[in-house]
Order: structure tokens, then sequence, then C-alpha cells
């Protein structure tokens, strides 16, 4: 990529071969990739709504013949992504194996990043009084869907300003956007590299989005 040799001051003979980059990618600590992605999200004035969906990501092998070679399991990941309305800016990411449920994520991911919410819109997947509760507490406006069990979380809902609740579809498209822009496949091996991997793409929008805006 000469562009980007250029822009380094190097020469192609002084660049490190392309399994060092991957070893040396795999050696850097998951907190390296998280401030990476922080950074990227710095490159932005963030706006008064957040939304967080979660999907799952698929691993796939171009064979069978290659899964038995080199052993691996190909599975999906959960991704929770949590994203600034009027930017569009990624603001966090959270992977998992083990496909917890919503609920038992959202809260972690708000948590790291208090200081940059106002309104935290999601579906009902996301239903649980405690994280109503919790956000208000921290002056955070959560526009959450009840699941409706009984007439008065019908009512909720019924309160629920529609056009700030359907901002959520804004992370649906960032999920659209990423398998447009990098593929709807995970190229990693490992579950720690599919982690990486996920967290590295959306820095990487980020970093494109911030520059052509």
């Amino acid at each position: 990529m000469p562009d980007i040799v250029e822009k380094l001051g190097l020469s192609v003979e002084e660049l490190p071969d392309f399994t060092t980059v991957c070893a040396r990618k795999q050696a850097l600590k998951m907190r390296v990739w998280r401030v990476l992605l922080r950074l990227s999200v710095n490159l932005f004035d963030t706006g008064e709504i957040q939304a967080i969906d979660s999907t799952s990501l698929a691993h796939r092998s171009s064979s069978h013949n290659y899964a038995k070679r080199v052993k691996g399991t190909f599975e999906s990941v959960k991704t929770t992504l949590l994203v600034d309305c009027s930017t569009r800016a990624i603001i966090d990411v959270h992977c998992s194996m083990n496909l917890p449920h919503d609920t038992q994520i959202a809260w972690q991911v708000l948590t790291r990043n208090l200081d940059r919410l106002g309104t935290v819109v999601a579906d009902k997947g996301f239903d649980w009084d405690k994280l109503r509760h919790k956000l208000r507490d921290e002056g955070i406006r959560p526009v959450i869907k009840h699941r409706e069990f009984y007439s008065l979380d019908a009512a909720h809902n019924a309160r629920i300003d529609d056009e700030t609740y359907h901002r959520r579809s804004i992370v649906e498209s960032i999920f659209f956007a990423l398998r447009k822009r990098f593929g709807s496949t995970i190229k990693a091996r490992t579950w720690f590299g599919q982690f990486r991997e996920i967290v590295l793409k959306a820095a990487v929008r980020n970093i494109e989005q911030s520059l052509t805006t």
C-alpha cells in the first residue's frame, strides 16, 4: 500500500513481515484495542441520544477441510454495540461467546460510558426495571420498551416517544455497514482474536466516518 508506506516514512523493505504484524496484533491486550476505540470516539462531538443493540457475527471457514486442518471451532460471536445516534459513532463494543442475555450485557457496557450518555434507547430485549432505575440514578433517561405481560406494560409503551425510540434502528444500520465494509464474517481463528477483530473494525469505521463528516 504505497500511500500508507509513504505517510509512515518507510520503504517496503523496512516493513515487518505480514505474519509478524498478525502475531503482534494478537499479543496486544484487549484493553489496548479499547483505548483505540475510545480515542476514535473522541473525534466526534456526540449528541444526546445513544442506542444499544446486539446481534451475532458469524465465523465461516473456507471449507470443512480447512477447519479440520487448523483444528478450529467456528462459532458466532454475540456482539453488542453502543452507538451515538447523531454522529453514528460506535462508542463501545461488547463481545461474548456464551450468548448471555442482553440485560446482563447492557449495564456492563453502559457503566463504562456514563459520561457520554444522555438518553439510552433499546428494544424489548433490554427490558429490565433495575437497568432503568440505575440509569435514572445517573441522570440518564432510559427509553426501553417493556415486554407486554400486563396491561401496565402496554401503558408504559404507549407513553414512549416513538421518534426517539425508533432511533435505535441506527444500530441495525451500523451492523449492516460493518458487514458491507469489512465482510459478513469474522476471519480470526481464536475467540480472543475475533474480539480484537471486531473492536478494530469498529475503530476503523469511526475514523473513516470522521473523515467524511
